[in-house]
Order: structure tokens, then C-alpha cells, then sequence
């Protein structure tokens, strides 16, 4: 008690919601925000038959949410170290709101005898604030770490990107039925009240952690490091977004985990959109069959996330990422030389689970590699890795225009040659790290957050 006197402590305000509470928060929160971002495809989809879009346009119209929403991942994730996470959370999802709000009054009011092309700027930048609800991602990377203590960033990280990410395959399978027996501006309705439902849970449940509870309370930046430490808060953040962003980018081992998520994360965003034309066109499967596969592998992917973040913590991040990897590259084979309906359904289960682990992996890393900037090197991983979702599609695109119908087949080794890099990445990490004592590497070995 005489140390909290002296150090101006001694009236401490109650603290409120709990590490559990903060996770389940941010899972519904970020679940909602990825979810309203999937509402976009089936509406785009209409908009694009009447408005009479040429390819171009489509390709960017269908891009915009994933751009944006990858983009704003950096500076919304940086911002989470200087004010915590409910506040940039909820400006995200408002945005998310006002651009899915946006495309419902375009339905009502344009749809379908009035839209035409001077309308396309309008529909894309209402497709660009839709696409904020991703970057809620690295916001609540920052927020659920503040929480917990190192042992269990792995399992709470997963647990919230895991569950959070289930969202866009279950979008892809109740939406296109609620537009079945609803029909199409209902189902809209519907899906739009489910997400200021979510919102409504996440302002309820989404705390801030101890020491941004305390700043907000009018406490000292210093007596909240301390009173936060007191409080079991172990990882703590700089000073503004943009020293947590310049301090994440001088941190070399930052770099390997962004080509990790890019080839894992951003492949797994990539295949959502792809695997529909593959089965489509390859095998020439119905659509609700396309459905279903590319729902099951992004299900798998998302979910295996939780487990994933288990063994990271058990037996390591590095190790986790090596074996994940190299499932992801087995799987890559097979569906690159396959022509095997069966066996290209094993290979994209393989291609799922080994994206979902090793996603688990590199963020578990990343709070032990970076602890003194986590929301700026979220914001560096999570922003540029899912720019792979923007990135590989126009390439396998090109694969299957100058190879033919083989090329959807052939386009797989694009994630071949990316698990091989990122498998060299993760031994570089793994040989250095043996000889860097600084960094927190596996369970038996723990670092203060002072950094000794």
C-alpha cells in the first residue's frame, strides 16, 4: 500500500471485464466484421448483370473490400498501442455498417431499372467501407494479447482468429439459402440486423486492458505501466502508432512472418474466392457442390486455428509453422498434378489444414518476437500477409489463360513455390533463435515484459 502511495496509486479504479471476456468480445466482433465483408460477393453479383460491368471492373470490384480491408489493417493495428482496441474496433465496424448499409439502399432504391455505370464509383466506395470490417483483424491481435499472458497467446490468438474466421464460410452457405426462400433484399436485412447485433455484443464485452483502462481513468502513462503490471499485464505498448509501426518494421524477424501469413493467410482469403471457379470450371461440379467444398475448406482452415495455437504454445512456433508448411506444400502437389476429383478434394483439405496452423503459428510468434510494438507488427503481418488475398488471384487467373483448363490445375504450384520460401523463412528463424536468448521461443523459456 505505501508503494501505490508513492507512486500516486493508491485510489486504483475497478477494472473492468476479464482476459475471457475480451476474447469472446473480439472474436464476435472481428466474426461480424469478416462476415459483413462476405455479404459483398452474392450482392456484387447482381449488381454486376444489370450495371453491365466489363471484366475490369468486376476484377475491381470484387477486389476493392480485400484491398482496403488489408490496408487499414496497419495503421488501425498500430493505433491499438496508443488508445486500445474497442475504439478503432468500433469506428471499423461502423464503417463495415455504413457500406453494407450503403449497397442495401442501392438495392432499394437503383435496383434494377436504374443503375447504370455513372452509379460504379458509388458502388465501389461503398464496397471499400464494407471491406473495413477485415481490418478489425489486427486490432483484435492488439487487444486479445494485452490481455493475456505470454504462456497462452497462443491458444487465445487462435482461439479468437480461429472462430473468427468461420464467418466467411458460413456466409457462403446460409446466405445464398436465406436468398432462396427470402429473396435477395430480406436476406440483406437480415444479415445487416445480425451485424448490429454483433456490434451491440462487442460494445458490451470488448474491454480495453488494464493499462489503457487506467490511462482513460486520467492515471499517468508511467503509473499505468505500473499499475497494469500489477494487474498481471505482462506485454505493454509504446508510446504512439507511429514509433509501434516504425519499431515492428526495424525488427527483422517481423519481415519472415509477413511472407509466412501472405503465403497462409493470403492464400486462404485467395482460395475462398478461387475454389468455386476451380470446381466449377475443372471438374465441372453443380454450384451448391462448389459451395460446399470451398465452405469445408475454409472451415477447416479457420477452425484448425484453435488447436494450432495449442500445439504452438506446447511445442513451439517455429516448429508448429515447419510441419504446417509442409502439409500445405504436400497438398499444393497433389492439387497441382492432379486430375483426380477425389484427390484433389485430399489436397485441399491438406492445402486448408496446413494454411490454419501455420496462421495459428505466426501469431503466436509474433508477440514473442515483437513484444514491445504487438499492434504494430499485427498491423505489418496481418496488413500486407492478406494482400495475398488480393494479390494471387489475378495470377492463377493468368496461369488458366495461358494454359487453358489444365491451368486451374497447374495455378497450385504459385502455393508450392510460397510454402517452399516460407519453409526456408522458419528455418532461418528457427537456427537464429537458438542463439538469441531475448526472444521468447518456447514454453520453458520466458521473458519479463521488461525484455530481460
Amino acid at each position: 500500500m505505501r508503494d501505490q502511495h508513492k507512486n500516486g496509486l493508491q485510489d486504483l479504479p475497478a477494472l473492468r471485464g476479464s482476459p475471457s471476456h475480451a476474447l469472446f468480445g473480439a472474436t464476435i466482433g472481428f466474426f461480424i466484421g469478416f462476415g459483413a465483408v462476405s455479404l459483398f460477393g452474392p450482392t456484387a453479383h447482381s449488381f454486376v448483370k444489370v450495371m453491365h460491368l466489363s471484366p475490369e471492373q468486376v476484377g475491381f470490384l470484387v477486389a476493392i473490400p480485400m484491398l482496403t480491408g488489408s490496408l487499414l489493417r496497419i495503421p488501425f493495428g498500430a493505433w491499438v498501442d496508443t488508445t486500445g482496441g474497442k475504439l478503432p474496433f468500433l469506428i471499423l465496424l461502423m464503417l463495415s455498417v455504413i457500406g453494407i448499409g450503403g449497397l442495401y439502399y442501392m438495392l432499394l432504391t437503383f435496383y434494377p431499372d436504374h443503375l447504370g455505370q455513372n452509379l460504379y464509383p458509388l458502388l465501389l466506395l461503398f464496397g471499400a467501407l464494407g471491406g473495413c470490417g477485415i481490418a478489425t483483424f489486427s486490432v483484435g491481435i492488439g487487444q486479445v494479447s494485452y490481455w493475456y499472458p505470454r504462456k497462452k497467446q497462443g491458444w487465445a490468438l487462435a482461439a479468437y482468429a480461429g472462430f473468427g474466421n468461420t464467418s466467411p464460410g458460413l456466409v457462403a452457405v446460409i446466405l445464398p439459402l436465406m436468398i432462396v426462400f427470402l429473396g435477395l433484399w430480406a436476406a440483406y436485412l437480415v444479415s445487416l440486423a445480425i451485424v448490429l447485433v454483433g456490434i451491440g455484443l462487442y460494445l458490451r464485452l470488448g474491454y480495453n486492458a488494464p493499462f489503457f483502462q487506467y490511462q482513460h481513468a486520467g492515471l499517468s502513462r508511467d503509473e499505468s505501466r505500473i499499475a497494469a503490471e500489477r494487474a498481471g499485464q505482462e506485454l505493454l505498448p509504446q508510446a504512439s502508432a507511429l514509433q509501434t509501426l516504425r519499431q515492428a518494421a526495424a525488427e527483422w524477424r517481423t519481415w519472415p512472418l509477413v511472407i509466412l501469413y501472405f503465403t497462409t493467410f493470403g492464400g486462404f482469403l485467395a482460395l475462398t474466392a478461387w475454389f468455386p471457379i476451380y470446381w466449377q470450371s475443372f471438374f465441372r461440379t453443380t454450384h451448391w457442390t462448389a459451395v460446399l467444398l470451398t465452405a469445408s475448406f475454409s472451415l477447416l482452415s479457420s477452425l484448425i486455428r484453435v488447436p494450432g495455437g495449442s500445439w504452438a504454445d506446447r511445442f513451439g512456433g517455429e516448429t508448429i509453422a515447419a510441419l504446417s508448411l509442409l502439409v500445405l506444400l504436400i497438398g499444393a502437389a497433389i492439387m497441382t498434378l492432379s486430375s483426380s476429383f477425389v484427390m484433389s478434394i485430399i489436397g485441399e483439405l491438406l492445402v486448408g489444414a496446413g494454411m490454419g496452423v501455420n496462421n495459428a503459428a505466426v501469431f503466436r510468434l509474433v508477440p514473442n518476437y515483437v513484444p514491445h510494438a504487438v499492434g504494430g507488427a499485427a498491423g505489418w503481418v496481418g496488413g500486407l500477409g492478406a494482400l495475398g488475398g488480393f494479390a494471387v488471384p489475378p495470377i492463377l487467373g493468368y496461369v488458366v489463360a495461358m494454359m487453358g483448363a489444365v491451368g486451374y490445375a497447374r495455378g497450385f504450384a504459385v502455393y508450392v513455390a510460397l510454402a517452399l520460401v516460407s519453409l526456408v523463412l522458419t528455418g532461418v528463424l528457427r537456427t537464429v533463435i537458438r542463439d538469441d536468448r531475448q526472444v521468447f521461443a518456447s514454453p520453458d523459456f520466458s521473458v519479463r515484459s521488461d525484455g530481460s
